[in-house]
């Protein structure tokens, strides 16, 4: 348990944009694979706001058929994204010299993805109170662009990249979920 509460922990600090939550995902030299392993546990603790994300769709969107189908297409879209860049980005960690540091910030960014689930989540949940659609877009797009700052300040800190190479590794990231998205849409037929 004290890997879920240290990697949360750690998550939150860096949403409020606070350097020391780093400080909670560090580890002895040798231990430092073992920690990035651990945090991969992100991945199930992550899981409740992907489905919380589809239901306000569904709800949203009044789908009542083929629902099934598709949240398994989705599903396996987020687990092959989310390796998918743990590989890419283990590789790019080494072009950019920075190998050493991938444990730590692969730790970092699985633990961020919960932060960034729960608030998409929350930026989504005007949709169900039948707000008007400027509330619902503003939402949705500060709940997004919060995100995706997250995802960049945990990777400039992390890494010690400078802030185009950080911003690249975001954009592969993002790059990387559409791409793995339009393929498991053209897979479930939607």
């Amino acid at each position: 348990m004290n890997t879920l509460s240290n990697g949360i922990q750690a998550a939150l600090l860096l949403a409020r944009g606070r350097a020391d939550g780093l400080a909670l995902l560090d580890s002895k030299p040798n231990e430092a694979m073992a920690l990035a392993a651990r945090s991969f546990w992100a991945v199930a603790a992550a899981l409740p706001g992907f489905v919380a994300l589809h239901l306000i769709d569904w709800a949203a969107s009044g789908q009542t058929t083929g629902i099934g189908h598709d949240f398994a297409a989705d599903l396996i879209g987020f687990i092959v994204g989310w390796l998918g860049f743990a590989v890419i980005s283990h590789r790019a960690a080494a072009l950019l010299g920075r190998q050493a540091l991938w444990p730590r910030y692969i730790a970092a960014w699985n633990w961020c993805n919960v932060v960034q689930y729960l608030m998409l989540v929350v930026g989504s949940l005007p949709v169900l109170l039948g707000l008007p659609d400027w509330v619902v877009e503003t939402c949705w797009i500060v709940a997004t662009g919060w995100a995706l700052w997250l995802e960049y300040f945990t990777t400039r800190l992390a890494l010690a990249l400078p802030a185009r190479q950080a911003i690249a590794l975001v954009v592969l990231d993002f790059g990387l979920g559409i791409a793995v998205a339009m393929a498991m849409t053209s897979v479930s037929g939607g």
